[in-house]
Formats: structure tokens, C-alpha cells, sequence
């Protein structure tokens, strides 16, 4: 299960996200796209370092090695603006994931990502008006890409992951269902609970 930081100040933050990965969070993505590298870096610098090998850098990449964060993330943009994408990478870069929005254009990607999001699969719990333009339950069942793991991201809570993972999807990411959440540490546990119950039931 993957947790995607609030894009903007969260009261606690720091502390919510101590709670998540000590209750084992497997891998926390840090998305604040407004920051700048000082201000990036000072955010890292107050998570612990037991942690580091759970974070997954959306920007700045430069700071990586500092921290020894050796995953990366790279939007929709940045993986279309450069042809020679995903040449002339940071060594520190081990592990790369990427942001979908169609099942052809996940099915499109090179077998460099270890996963994808592909999103959104339902309303967005964190953003307004952000609606799935097709059914990507229907359209994962076209999916040919095999090699790079889906993680179903928009709208994903408590209510729909285990039909979400039934649907073909190898994981799902939480972003509005935790910042958007009174109590996003009991949601946190119950979506958790609901995951490895899943992948019990798939033994």
C-alpha cells in the first residue's frame, strides 16, 4: 500500500506520517509541488532515518543521494518531454515509478518502471471535479504491460479497495482518503487491514 503526502501544509504532518510508516507503511511518496529543493530538503531532514528506504521523491531528485533515497518518482510530463526518457539518470536511482491516465498509455510504457499509477479510478477525494473519464475496470482489461505493476489512484478509500484490488489493479495509493480524513489514522489501519486480508484470501 502507498500513501502520497498532502500537496500542501497538513497540520501534524510529520507525526501522521511517523504513525503510517511505524505501522508499516511500505512506501511513502513525497509529492510537494511547490516546494523549493531548501524546502524539500528540510522536510526529508525531519523524517527519520529508518524511513529513508520508504520514501519516494517526486522532485528534486538531486537531494536523493544526500538522503539516501534511492526511489523516484516522474509524472506524466516529465516521462513525455524527454525522448531519451529514462536515459542519463542519477545512480542513485534504483527503483522508478510513473503517473498513467489511460490503459493505453500505461500499456505504452517501457519495462523500466517497477509501477504506475493510473488514475483516477473513481472521484477524487482531494481534488474537485477531478472524475474518471472511462471505466479503468473495463480498461485494465486490456492491459498488455505485465511487467510493470498498476496502482489504482483517485477516490480510493476503505469503501472500495478490495473491489478495486478484485478488479485487476496490484495496488492501490491513498492520498484524499488520509489528508481529507478527520481521523486519517484509524482510516489508515482500516484500509491496511483490508489490503492484507486481500492478499490472504489470495494464498
Amino acid at each position: 500500500m502507498i500513501v502520497i503526502t498532502n500537496p500542501f501544509y497538513a497540520e501534524d504532518e510529520i507525526d501522521i506520517l511517523h504513525f503510517l510508516l511505524e505501522e508499516g507503511l511500505s512506501l511513502l511518496h513525497i509529492r510537494k509541488p511547490d516546494f523549493l529543493e531548501l524546502e524539500m530538503a528540510q522536510f526529508i531532514h525531519q523524517i527519520k532515518l529508518e524511513f529513508r528506504s520508504n520514501l519516494v521523491l517526486h522532485s528534486h531528485h538531486s537531494l536523493a543521494e544526500d538522503f539516501g533515497i534511492n526511489r523516484f518518482h516522474f509524472s506524466e510530463k516529465e516521462r513525455k518531454i524527454d525522448s531519451d526518457f529514462p536515459a542519463g539518470l542519477p545512480k542513485s536511482c534504483r527503483y522508478k515509478s510513473t503517473s498513467t491516465h489511460s490503459i493505453t498509455d500505461f500499456n505504452s510504457l517501457k519495462n523500466d518502471f517497477d509501477y504506475a499509477f493510473l488514475s483516477p479510478v473513481f472521484k477524487s477525494i482531494s481534488k474537485e471535479n477531478y472524475l474518471p473519464k472511462t471505466d479503468l475496470f473495463e480498461e485494465i482489461k486490456s492491459r498488455t504491460n505485465h511487467k510493470t505493476k498498476v496502482v489504482a489512484l483517485g477516490g480510493i478509500d476503505s469503501n472500495n479497495i478490495q473491489t478495486t484490488l478484485k478488479n485487476g489493479f496490484d495496488d492501490i495509493a491513498l492520498l484524499g482518503a488520509i489528508w481529507n480524513n478527520k481521523k486519517p489514522l484509524t482510516e489508515f489501519k482500516l484500509c491496511q487491514k483490508i489490503v492484507l486480508s486481500y492478499l490472504q484470501s489470495q494464498v
